[in-house]
Order: C-alpha cells, then structure tokens, then sequence
C-alpha cells in the first residue's frame, strides 16, 4: 500500500534524524520539499510505483505554510495515506542544540532582511508562531529529552503502526525534567511509595522483577493502576470517535526510573489487546544504551 510520512516541527527538533532512519528504512525521502510541489510529488511517486515516500516541510521552505493543512486534507480526501509527526522541544533545549552544532537558525537572514530582531530567541518564537497551525495536525514527540536513537526508535515504531486505529502510546516520564509537549492524559505517580530510598532497589528500574514485587505489595499502587486502566477504558472509545489517530498517556514520577516505568509497563500489558500499541520510556533504561 502507498503510504507517506511528513516530518515537520522545529528547527533543531531532530527532523534530519528522523528522515535519515526512514532513508534507512527504506522510504524515498525528500527533504525542505515547497509546500506547492507537495501533491505533485506524491502523484508522481505513486506513478512511479513506490511504496513509501518520506518528505520534509518546516520553515526553510519556500512557499506557504498556513496551504499545508489544507494540502493534507485534500489529499487524504482523495484517498492518500499521509501521517503527520510534529517534532518538537523546548526553547532551553533548542537552544543548547545551537550552542552546541554553532549552526544559525534557518529564519536568521529572513527576519534581518525585514529589519526584525534575528536573535536565536527570536527565530524560535516567530518559528512557533508560523508553525503552530500544523502542531495541532497529527501526533507530537517531544525530543527535549531524547537520545538520537531513543529518537529512531520511537520513529520506527510509529510508521509501522497501522494508521487504521487510534496509535495508543503510553509513556513514562519524570517530572524533574518536565511534562512531555506530546501528552495527551498526564497521571502523577509520586504520591506512591519510592523504590529509589531502598539501595538495593535504587539502581534498578520498573522493569526489574524486583521493583515490581515492591510495588506490587502496596494496594495504593495496584488501585492506581486500577483506576488509570478504567479511566482510559471508559474514555478510548470517545477520542476514538473524534477522528484521533493518536493518544499518548503519559506517566511521571519524580526520576521517570522505578514508579512511571512500572505502571507504564502493567498498563500495556492490561491493553495488549489494543492495535497498534506503543510504550516509551523518556528516562533512557540500561538496555536502551545499547
């Protein structure tokens, strides 16, 4: 089946990247794409018979930005298979990413030419502000936190999902660093006993046996479970029915490493059921150093 990925977000949100593991992965990528040559693009991949088409479209490229919603509905209403991942970060992040790479912001000459301030600061919010009609479009991740390769893997997971249901993600956070800019439903997990206080368990994660067992012992663990797992029964169906093709249900606790982690890892099992089915976990675990 004919299928397209638009990657779109931030400058310095990881948008080369994501487009370089679908390069890897097999889909024919463009990149700074004018939003005008979109539909012609896309027309011709599929007459050339590819099976999957990557591109990228953020403020480095020419033409109108507020016509790309419009171009997306339109070809979804022809029949055309196009998901839409946002990415972004926060402004400390950002900045510290440019600090970092010494690169200039892509809107740098623009706003001089215009004799607007052109200070980094400057480039991100006015790149905010013309961004923000496409924030809203599809499914947000949040990098401010990520590896590049938590990164690649969290892309991975998406586009082999089947974009016939709603993506149900839940996602493991801690609240030290901030709520993920990509959570749909937020539930605080600290008010639950601490595995970090215990030195046998500290170095350990929710995913060890151990961990579990302590958690599992407290009723005020299993009945938060209980009622996260009832309230997004009850209310599945209805972001369902609202046409969303994502929901990420993010759990924090104050290091992201035993309580969120845990919970995180129950909850998915309770809705193993649920196709497609994702599971993150911003604080990167042992195995994910790999």
């Amino acid at each position: 089946m004919f299928s397209v990925v638009l990657i779109t977000g931030i400058s310095g949100s990881g948008k080369s990247v994501a487009l370089r593991l679908l390069e890897d992965s097999g889909y024919t990528c463009v990149d700074n794409l004018p939003v005008r040559f979109l539909a012609d693009f896309i027309a011709s991949a599929r007459d050339d018979a590819m099976a999957r088409v990557a591109v990228a479209i953020d403020v480095r490229s020419p033409g109108e930005l507020a016509e790309l919603p419009a171009a997306i509905a339109t070809l979804r209403a022809v029949g055309t298979r196009i998901r839409v991942v946002f990415l972004d970060a926060d402004t400390n992040t950002l900045v510290q990413r440019y600090s970092e790479s010494r690169r200039r912001h892509p809107l740098t000459d623009r706003l001089q030419r215009s004799g607007k301030p052109a200070s980094l600061l400057d480039c991100i919010r006015v790149e905010r502000e013309l961004l923000a009609p496409l924030r809203d479009q599809e499914h947000v991740i949040d990098t401010s936190e990520l590896t590049p390769g938590q990164l690649r893997a969290w892309i991975r997971d998406l586009v082999q999902a089947d974009r016939q249901a709603v993506v149900l993600t839940f996602e493991s956070f801690a609240f030290k660093r901030g709520v993920p800019r990509d959570a749909d439903l937020v539930f605080d997990a600290r008010c639950l006993p601490n595995p970090y206080y215990d030195p046998v368990l500290r170095p350990l994660t929710g995913r060890d046996a151990p961990v579990a067992a302590y958690l599992d012992s407290f009723e005020a663990v299993r009945q938060l479970i209980d009622d996260i797992s009832a309230f997004i029964r009850k209310w599945l169906p209805r972001y369902m029915e609202d046409t969303r093709s994502y929901l990420t249900v993010a759990i924090g606790c104050t290091g992201g490493q035993h309580r969120s982690v845990y919970i995180v890892e129950q909850l998915a099992q309770r809705f193993a059921d649920h196709k497609p089915l994702l599971v993150r976990h911003r604080t990167q675990l042992p195995e994910e150093h790999a």
